[in-house]
């Protein structure tokens, strides 16, 4: 049975053909579109359809933000996204709009071993519900509920709730992007691509810190890989800084999901950034903020904690989801 597989982002759409009852689980045929160019969805995937002459069962798209019916507003893009219009443009009866981090999270269940990096062994047999979080353009979250038998992702949008300050250099941190953004600091204005930035822009004003030419360049196009890059060489120690502190604030947000999850299945770490900074994520820092929960330290330390280092997990979940039985009919 071949399935459309969609992973919709703000830079990137990614759409892929694949036949789960191959045992190789891999995509016949993907490719990637850069999502500004173009005014909807509909019109990449009509594109796409007009490329490969396949026939199709159903197909699943996962977005970034809310979804309800079958019907998101695209967070970073000025689309509306509706399952009904896309079946149309796919010509298959079946179609379903997921959230991006619900579809990741389909996607784990169909994993394999070395498609993790273990970060906290934890109690390797626990189990019951698990937990997602992703820092990529945006901080998505979702979880996983364990029944008895299986696990049910869902999603949440728990990367806007609110961040919260644990020492007086933080403290000076949350009154800094407070004022950037008119009030509200959610976690995903921190443990994200711009949250690199944001962190980095505090620490200039806050440090007085005078910065090489060639860093202040990248700096002005608000790059988070250069700041990444320059703190993983050593060569800035205000982008280390930067790094350590973004990479503390991963870890304090990955716990409090934990505990709202009660994760004792395990906690995923997904998205762009993590497989790039597994060895900074192996330092104290991460684990020392994980566990930092006061009397729940003991339930944190036995709760194992994966890297996710598998691309395309979100793809291959959209098309898990695709290929259940429960999809409704969109036409």
């Amino acid at each position: 049975m071949k399935v459309l597989a969609g992973d919709i982002g703000g830079t990137n759409a990614r759409l892929a053909i694949f036949d789960l009852e191959s045992k190789r689980r891999q995509a016949e045929i993907a490719e990637t579109f850069p999502s500004r160019e173009y005014s909807s969805l509909e019109e990449i995937v009509e594109r796409f359809m007009a490329s490969h002459d396949i026939t199709l069962r159903s197909a699943c798209f996962g977005v970034p933000g809310p979804v309800k019916d079958g019907r998101a507003e695209i967070t970073n893009l000025p689309w509306v996204v509706e399952a009904a219009h896309l079946a149309a443009e796919a010509a298959v009866e079946r179609v379903a709009v997921i959230n991006d981090l619900e579809a990741q999270a389909w996607g784990i269940g169909l994993l394999d071993p070395d498609d993790f990096v273990v970060l906290n062994p934890g109690n390797p047999d626990s189990t019951g519900n698990s937990a997602l979080i992703a820092a990529g353009t945006g901080l998505g979250q979702a979880g996983l509920y364990w029944d008895g038998s299986d696990y049910r992702p869902f999603a949440c949008e728990g990367g806007h709730a609110s961040f919260a300050p644990r020492n007086e250099l933080q403290l000076a941190l949350l009154a800094y992007l407070a004022q950037r953004f008119a009030g509200h600091v959610s976690w995903e204005r921190l443990v994200s691509g711009p949250g690199l930035v944001n962190i980095h822009d505090f620490l200039v004003d806050y440090r007085h810190a005078d910065l090489p030419i060639g860093h202040i360049e990248d700096l002005r196009k608000d790059d988070p890989a250069a700041i990444t890059r320059s703190a993983m060489s050593g060569g800035c120690s205000l982008c280390v800084e930067t790094l350590d502190l973004f990479v503390e604030f991963y870890g304090a947000e990955a716990s409090n999901l934990a505990l709202k999850m009660m994760a004792t299945g395990g906690v995923f770490l997904g998205g762009g950034i993590a497989p790039r900074i597994i060895d900074v994520l192996r330092r104290p820092a991460f684990m020392e903020a994980f566990l930092d929960k006061g009397r729940m330290r003991p339930l944190l330390e036995a709760t194992p904690i994966r890297v996710i280092v598998r691309e395309g997990t979100a793809l291959l979940g959209a098309a898990r989801y695709a290929s259940l039985g429960n999809l409704a009919s969109s036409g």
